[in-house]
């Protein structure tokens, strides 16, 4: 049994739907019903198993024979906040005996008094179709009705205000033993928030420094191949050693060009905006230098920040397969399922990757600044499975 906090999945569903207003009433009215069932268990249970209670040696005993109507009346009290209040709390979760027996003395007590504040509502009703009656028959002096006017109005607010408080009280005790309260949900969001930011900024930083290697071990250094090759062909004593130098630059030219093509590739793929996700993922394949088979199951239009994520993940988890896996084939599976998309890359290498590498690490960051969730399976020996799992509402 889980005891008073619950795993990250279960931050789901405390919202609330808004009933009317006289199905909230019902509710309310209901609720003194059950804190009365209860202000009895608590009393039968206190008489009967007291002594019991106390003992060191049947105390296990004598709790867990109170836990079992507490857990009905609990179970009662989130039917009722589900039935006529709308709330959706977290299916998993499983409250501690404390947290239970706690919520259901505090329900108790409230309960009793929301009935207690409802019957001088229904009271104060009834005097007041009485005054009005009299004032009707003129036995009631306009002195005395005017006091009697001012005098229900402000207990009337304060009945009113008295009912709303214990309804507002009613629903944070209950969120607060049946899932996590709105500010715990909150704070966990924060924290979320936060982290997602500070991996995002440092995600965009490496993507920067690794830019800038490419462009300087790469491009920058075939470029200054070409100029040497340009400028040893303009010094050249023949025209025959000379057109051997400019066909090396021609050469090295078209090389700069495809290298150049491929940082920008890296950058940004431009087929994104043009073609689409899956052609873009053909361009992934046509580069591949390891038979890769593509399964494109999605049928309808993604986000752009979505199909972006998505891109890089294929495109990283590709790249990495054939550099570091020594795998002899890749296998890419795009799925969308209702608002979730599923990108799957899975290789028969050898394994062992590493979840907390700098490129997976960006990946992770990149997918879960979109609220996403990426997962690596890289046992010794293979194979590897990354799966990466991006909303997209």
């Amino acid at each position: 049994m889980r005891g008073d906090a619950a795993d990250g999945g279960d931050e789901a569903d405390t919202r609330t739907t808004t009933p009317s207003w006289p199905r909230r009433g019902l509710g309310v009215l209901l609720g003194s019903a059950t804190a009365l069932l209860g202000a009895v268990h608590f009393l039968v249970a206190g008489v009967v198993l007291g002594p019991f209670l106390l003992g060191p040696r049947t105390r296990s005993g004598a709790l867990a024979i109170l836990m079992v109507g507490a857990r009905r009346l609990a179970a009662l009290e989130r039917a009722r906040r589900s039935a006529f209040f709308g709330d959706l709390f977290p299916e998993h979760y499983k409250a501690s005996d404390r947290r239970i027996l706690r919520y259901l003395a505090i329900r108790a007590s409230t309960g009793l008094l929301c009935g207690v504040v409802v019957g001088l509502l229904v009271l104060g009703a009834v005097l007041a179709g009485l005054l009005v009656s009299g004032a009707v028959r003129g036995t009631l002096g306009w002195d005395e009705l005017l006091t009697q006017v001012l005098l229900g109005g402000v207990l009337l607010f304060l009945d009113v205000q008295g009912l709303y408080s214990l309804a507002a009280l009613d629903a944070r005790t209950a969120r607060a033993c049946f899932g996590p309260s709105e500010r715990e949900l909150l704070r966990r969001r924060i924290d979320e928030l936060a982290t997602s930011r500070a991996a995002v900024v440092e995600a965009v930083d490496a993507e920067r420094r690794r830019i800038e290697r490419d462009l300087h071990d790469g491009v920058q250094q075939r470029l200054v191949a070409l100029a040497v090759l340009i400028g040893r062909a303009r010094r050249g004593r023949t025209a025959e050693q000379a057109a051997a130098l400019l066909l090396q630059a021609h050469e090295e030219s078209r090389g700069v060009l495809t290298e150049l093509r491929e940082v920008a590739w890296r950058v940004y793929p431009s087929a994104l905006d043009s073609l689409g996700l899956e052609e873009a993922l053909g361009g992934v394949a046509e580069r591949c230098g390891i038979p890769l088979r593509t399964r494109f199951e999605v049928g309808a239009p993604l986000p752009r920040p979505v199909e972006t994520a998505a891109y890089f993940v294929v495109s990283e988890a590709v790249t990495n397969a054939a550099k570091h896996s020594a795998a002899s084939a890749i296998s890419v599976a795009v799925a969308l399922d209702g608002a979730l998309l599923t990108v799957r890359v899975e290789d028969d290498g050898t394994g062992g990757a590493d979840g907390t590498g700098g490129g997976l690490t960006g990946l992770r960051s990149r997918v879960a600044a979109l609220d996403g969730v990426l997962h690596v399976h890289s046992p010794l020996g293979g194979p590897t499975t990354i799966t990466a799992e991006l909303p997209c509402a």
